[in-house]
């Protein structure tokens, strides 16, 4: 019983704290920071991470670096990053797609970024703090949602996680 409890609190403790969930994830399709568009169901068949964010928010600004860490680390395995900018949150016009840009360039992000113009994807996903993040699955289903600044030791571990389990894709 001991060994029990001890390997379940080993599983349990290499998880970020996410809230756990299983819904199917609301497509959209929004303009892309530099032009064209960022669809989501063009990445079915990857574990996705939306991260919702604003170049005002300072968790946001010191989780950047780890989600393009992360983003470098296992895209190739099949990990696909999409930064949601929540875009009322920034200045009007083209200055605020020109501070977009400028945080883009400062932290080196290779990330598509995608502009949530009139915040409706916001809406969809229920986001109601800065930043959040929401972990995606193979099959397109909402796994995991996680409400602050995260690491890439938490963007790893929920990404192998979620590439361990069986998929009907495969």
């Amino acid at each position: 019983g001991l060994v029990w409890m001890f390997s379940s609190e080993q599983a349990r403790n290499s998880l970020p704290p996410a809230a756990e969930v299983n819904r199917p994830a609301s497509d959209f399709a929004l303009p892309s920071l530099g032009g064209g568009e960022i669809r989501l169901a063009e990445h079915r068949g990857k574990v996705v991470l939306l991260n919702f964010w604003y170049t005002g928010c300072a968790p946001c600004r010191e989780e950047t670096p780890a989600l393009q860490a992360a983003y470098s680390r296992l895209a190739g395995q099949g990990l696909q990053i999409i930064g949601v900018n929540v875009r009322q949150n920034e200045r009007n016009g083209p200055d605020g797609e020109a501070d977009i840009q400028r945080f883009i360039d400062q932290y080196k992000v290779s990330y598509p970024i995608a502009l949530d113009v009139d915040s409706q994807v916001d809406r969809d996903y229920q986001v109601y703090v800065l930043p959040t993040s929401v972990m995606i699955d193979r099959n397109g289903n909402v796994r995991y949602l996680l409400f602050s600044a995260i690491t890439t030791q938490d963007v790893e571990a929920l990404f192998n996680k979620l590439q361990q389990e069986p998929s009907a894709l495969r």
